[in-house]
């Protein structure tokens, strides 16, 4: 058991970390609380005006960088143009679930293309720079998903969007249920990352996070049941937080998942919890693996993960 908290943060000093949507919610907190342990944070956010109004109430020493990962160029632009190592990598950003089918500059849906897919290429184009760790901000919303292997090139068709002479959908977009897939997907990428960074000798660790429910926008704009839902059992994105913080400086095994301790891991401080069967699913996660490089046109190795300690 443990009482984690954001004072447990050791120095961070001379380490620099990339937090991505790090301009709000639970990417703001996490971002303060790595700043303020010594770290250098680059703020990677879509809108670079917000990111900087954020960053000037930040402690440290704080950069911001434009990063939109929901065009794949974008995401290209920011690696090429990464100089130095990178101790810590949390890739925490998340489209806002649409009311209807909405698709990221490559033709992708746009949870899947954002939350999957972007972080997919970031992270692999930066291989060469990784010294430390990876975190993924997940979902236990992962539960409640499927993406059956023989489901993968449907999903991907799926996710490409209607074109013109295709048949109509038997299927009407849902938002919550893709949400619930990105969030399956977002493990599945953590394992076979984690694989593949052990097979090369690398001391990188991924893990996954999930900050439980945290009182955002999201959830405050979503209807009067959700308003009342946050104010009686959502906690602050500082708390929210605090999973992805122990993901990124705890003594953990590679392959983590952290999440709240209370509460159906929906409340609290930080420690390790469980995933489904399906999270686990090694030939699943190496079917996406497959799959997300040949949407991105970004493959393992894009660089080499150095060797290291871990952050």
């Amino acid at each position: 058991m443990t009482t984690f908290t954001a004072a447990d943060v050791p120095d961070l000093t001379g380490r620099t970390a990339i937090v991505t949507g790090a301009n709000s919610g639970v990417g703001l907190a996490t971002t303060r609380a790595l700043a303020a342990a010594g770290a250098h944070v680059v703020l990677a956010v879509r809108d670079v005006g917000k990111g900087r109004a954020a960053a000037e109430h930040l402690p440290g020493t704080t950069e911001v960088r434009a990063l939109d990962l929901a065009d794949l160029a974008s995401v290209r632009d920011f690696a090429a143009h990464w100089e130095g190592p990178v101790d810590l990598l949390v890739n925490n950003a998340a489209a806002p679930p649409p009311s209807e089918l909405r698709h990221t500059a490559d033709g992708f849906e746009l949870q899947f293309g954002t939350g999957h897919l972007g972080h997919f290429a970031l992270t692999t184009l930066l291989l060469e720079h990784l010294t430390g760790r990876v975190v993924t901000v997940a979902s236990q919303a992962e539960r409640f998903a499927r993406l059956d292997l023989a489901g993968l090139d449907a999903l991907e068709a799926m996710n490409r969007g209607p074109r013109p002479g295709d048949p109509a959908t038997a299927t009407p977009y849902r938002s919550s249920r893709v949400y619930g897939q990105v969030k399956l997907a977002n493990l599945l990428f953590t394992a076979e990352l984690q694989r593949r960074l052990t097979a090369a000798g690398s001391d990188v660790r991924a893990h996954a996070a999930h900050p439980g429910y945290v009182d955002t926008a999201i959830y405050r704009e979503n209807g009067p049941v959700s308003r009342v839902m946050v104010r009686l059992l959502a906690q602050s994105p500082e708390q929210g937080a605090l999973p992805v913080l122990f993901a990124a400086v705890a003594d953990l095994p590679g392959n983590s998942f952290t999440g709240p301790r209370h509460l159906a891991h929906m409340r609290g401080s930080a420690e390790p919890i469980p995933r489904s069967a399906a999270a686990q699913d090694a030939e699943l996660a190496r079917r996406l693996w497959t799959m997300s490089e040949r949407l991105t046109g970004v493959a393992w190795p894009a660089g080499s993960a150095r060797t290291g300690s871990p952050a």
